[in-house]
């Protein structure tokens, strides 16, 4: 059978997208991604980049408040998140994925856990082949595959994954390895400012390098860090090695002075990298027109039209300036709409 429409991506953008597109009677099916080592690793496991996330303090509708009767009575009984005595006042990243994925599922949506790992666009209805061998084709496709953390490209840095150097301070800084250590955030962007500020619940000390003299993360967001007795800056540095023995995996960071070339040797129990996110769009093998950066690109302002006819891109797999939650969602819902009226115009209801 061809689907009307597929979506892959199960962040903000792509339940959005399935929120409006199973409203419309289009019974979407959605890829969420594969519950693999290689997608945890990567952080680009099922319910995107916002599953990773703690406290989500802008996302509309959303203030402060006790959501756990809301929860009970939103989600399945298995998908209810623990709140305990020291849970957010807000909402978490991870309750508002799971809304969301529950929201899409009420309206009809279909969900497979699984990645599209090639597509052929070439030809229409288009085809998927999915991780675990599955051919799949569609009439329309939606493309909110969002983006991934980077790293910085050390060997040393390699040599330690998964044994001191994370790229997501949600997923592992409670592990008994940071408890009580000193630990190190890189980065200057709002995302190395939320890390820092996450990680101080359980490190000794949060050292945050910056290769600049200031950050490029929002005031508010900036003025928290500097304000936060627990959170050392090192301007204008680098790291240059990381520090370790096969039995404690991390055990320090070596950072270079870029203004001096001073050495410093900051003892850690572990290293944190967030500086930027890489789209995840090598499975498309460049049959969507992409920037330099590998985000890919509108064909048109205010649509969510690629260079592919049929095709639409929604989220963080094509915006590098906003990366938002809010955002990502309103794009999920201008592709949901730009694909029905698309099927319209062909005939395909």
């Amino acid at each position: 059978m061809t689907e009307r429409v597929v979506i892959i991506g199960s962040g903000p953008a792509g339940w959005a997208a399935a929120v409006y597109a199973a409203r419309a009677n289009l019974e979407p099916l959605v890829f969420e991604g594969a519950a693999t080592e290689q997608n945890r690793i990567q952080g680009t496991l099922p319910l995107g980049q916002l599953n990773l996330t703690t406290e989500v303090e802008n996302y509309p509708g959303w203030p402060a408040g006790d959501l756990t009767g809301y929860l009970k009575s939103a989600l399945p009984e298995h998908l209810v998140p623990y709140r305990g005595k020291d849970a957010p006042h807000g909402v978490t990243g991870p309750e508002l994925m799971e809304l969301m994925r529950q929201q899409a599922k009420n309206f009809g949506t279909r969900i497979i856990t699984d990645d599209i790992v090639s597509v052929d666009l070439s030809q229409r209805p288009f085809h998927l082949k999915t991780l675990e061998g599955q051919d799949h084709t569609t009439h329309a496709l939606i493309i909110a595959t969002g983006a991934k953390a980077n790293y910085l490209g050390l060997p040393s840095e390699d040599l330690y994954k998964n044994r001191g150097v994370s790229a997501c301070a949600v997923c592992d800084g409670a592990l008994p390895r940071f408890r009580n250590k000193p630990l190190v955030v890189v980065g200057g962007g709002d995302s190395a400012m939320e890390e820092a500020g996450y990680l101080t619940k359980f490190a000794s000390t949060v050292y945050l390098i910056h290769r600049r003299g200031e950050f490029r993360a929002s005031k508010i967001m900036a003025q928290r860090t500097l304000e936060n007795p627990k959170i050392d800056v090192k301007w204008h540095s680098a790291v240059e090695e990381v520090l370790g023995d096969d039995k404690a995996g991390v055990t320090g960071v070596k950072i270079k002075n870029l203004q001096t070339s001073a050495i410093e040797t900051l003892e850690a129990g572990g290293m944190f990298c967030a500086i930027g996110h890489t789209p995840n769009t090598d499975f498309l093998k460049g049959q969507v027109q992409i920037d330099d950066k590998g985000y890919i690109l509108y064909s048109q302002p205010h649509r969510t039209w690629t260079s592919v006819e049929g095709v639409y891109a929604a989220g963080d797999v094509a915006d590098s300036y906003y990366r938002q939650a809010i955002t990502s969602a309103g794009t999920g819902c201008m592709a949901a709409l730009d694909a029905e009226r698309w099927l319209a115009e062909k005939g395909v209801h």
